[in-house]
This record gives C-alpha cells, sequence and structure tokens, in this order.
C-alpha cells in the first residue's frame, strides 16, 4: 500500500464535496479497489468512504420498481429480496464467500464494471436504472466496455432501480478460485417481452442477447433457442476458457435460467 488520506462523511453531500478534490476517489465495501492499490494499479491521494451514508442505504419495493440503495452490500440483497424478486436474491446469495458478501456492495460493483461482475448481467436483461446524485441512466446507455461507465467523474450511484418480472432466475458458470463467473446469464421474464442480459463473456463487457430476448418473447421455453448460437467473434478467450468456449456457455447458460426460472 501507499499514503493517503481517508474521509468517511456522514452524507451525501458531503460525499460529492470530498470526491470534488483532486485526485480523490469513492470507496464502497472495497473488494475490487483495495486489492487495486495494493498492485498500484490505482493511486488516488484520497479514499472517500461511502460507508454509513443512509441515503445510499435500504432496499424497498415500491409499485412494480424494486428500488435498491447503492451502499446495500450483497448479503443484504440476498436477504432481502427474497419473495420479490427471486433472480437478484439467488445471484447476490452466490457471489463471493460470506466475508466478500458482507462487504462488498451493489453500488461499488456497478461502479467498477468488471467484464466478470454478476449485477451488470441483471440490470441489462431488467433494463433497469442507475440513479446517481445528478441523473437517471439507463441500462443500455449505462455500460460503455470493460471496467467504463456513464458516470462522470464525482458521480456517486445512489439506487438502482430494477423493472420487477414475472419470473427470473440467474445462471453461472464459475471460475472455481474467484468465483467469478466465466460466463453468467441473467433472464427475466415480463408480460410482453423477455430480458437476456449476459456477463462475463465479451470483450466489450455485459450484452443482452437480443436474438435470445426476441426468441424466448414467443415461447418462454429452454427449447426456444436451440437454433440460436452466439459467434465466437468478441468473446473472451484465457487460460481459463477460449472464445469459442464462452459462446457455447451463452447458451447452456441461458437455457439453464430459462428451465429454473420462478
Amino acid at each position: 500500500m501507499y499514503a493517503f488520506e481517508f474521509e468517511r462523511p456522514g452524507s451525501l453531500d458531503a460525499a460529492v464535496k470530498a470526491l470534488q478534490e483532486e485526485d480523490a476517489q469513492a470507496l464502497g465495501g472495497g473488494q475490487t479497489l483495495i486489492p487495486t492499490l495494493k498492485q498500484r494499479l490505482a493511486m488516488p491521494s484520497k479514499l472517500v468512504s461511502l460507508k454509513g451514508i443512509a441515503e445510499l442505504q435500504g432496499i424497498a419495493q415500491e409499485g412494480d420498481v424494486l428500488k435498491v440503495g447503492g451502499g446495500s452490500t450483497h448479503g443484504a440483497v440476498a436477504r432481502e429480496t427474497k419473495g420479490i424478486f427471486a433472480g437478484l436474491s439467488l445471484m447476490a446469495s452466490k457471489i463471493g464467500d460470506p466475508a466478500v458478501r458482507n462487504r462488498g456492495t451493489m453500488g461499488g460493483s456497478l461502479a467498477n464494471n468488471d467484464p466478470a461482475a454478476c449485477y451488470p448481467a441483471a440490470l441489462m436483461a431488467t433494463r433497469g436504472t442507475v440513479v446517481t446524485n445528478t441523473r437517471e441512466i439507463a441500462a443500455e446507455e449505462y455500460f460503455q466496455g470493460l471496467f467504463t461507465t456513464a458516470l462522470e467523474e464525482g458521480e456517486i450511484i445512489t439506487s438502482i432501480r430494477f423493472p420487477l418480472p414475472e419470473k427470473s432466475n440467474y445462471q453461472k458458470f464459475e471460475q472455481p478460485a474467484s468465483r467469478f463467473p466465466l460466463v453468467g446469464v441473467f433472464v427475466a421474464k415480463y408480460g410482453d417481452r423477455v430480458g437476456v442480459g449476459v456477463t462475463g463473456a465479451s470483450e466489450d463487457g455485459v450484452f443482452a442477447w437480443k436474438e435470445a430476448e426476441e426468441a424466448l418473447a414467443g415461447n418462454f421455453a429452454p427449447e426456444a433457442v436451440d437454433d440460436l448460437w452466439v459467434s465466437a467473434e468478441g468473446m473472451m478467450s484465457d487460460l481459463h476458457g477460449t472464445a469459442e468456449y464462452r459462446a457455447h456457455l451463452v447458451k447452456v447458460m441461458t437455457k439453464r435460467a430459462v428451465a429454473a426460472a420462478e
């Protein structure tokens, strides 16, 4: 590590002000940022902790929308969305291990936009909305590539809004050591449409598999995607799996998610 200033503001306004200082960076649960600092991949002069800010907490159903505070931990999401949003609860319960789930936050995960993070798949499938201290950003506009989002410097995710689906499920093929998805697929069924969000596979980060969405909208069953194939072009390839393997897994995980959706 290295020397840096640490500030823990008690309100959202105070956090926004602190982040206006040169080289200041927000700190959520620290599950991604702290290892990054240890490796000197980032060296901010000040960390601004978002823990303890009341405006960033809370999970509640508002009509047909689920609102999740940006500071909500994975553990809280897993517990408090049971019976409300089955797919999201399942997803959160399988992130990392208990230590990670008790520290990591949804807002921090989405702000970092790791190409193998789980939440982006849920946000993309539901066509949800990221709410910040200044505006609202639709999912399809929010994600802009690996580790890249529409967030501007100093902008803080205050909450995330998910339109509640009739049925949902998340399936991921885990990399055993990290528990990140080699490929993860989130499926959300609504009255007139189906969303399919894919994470861990593409070199461009999370994406919606639109061909599968169209097929499943007409027949919400695993066999609806039997005749569909995902191109290996643009898929990630590394020691864990080739581009062709990842492309194949997208279809496999989609069929499993549809079969298990509730």
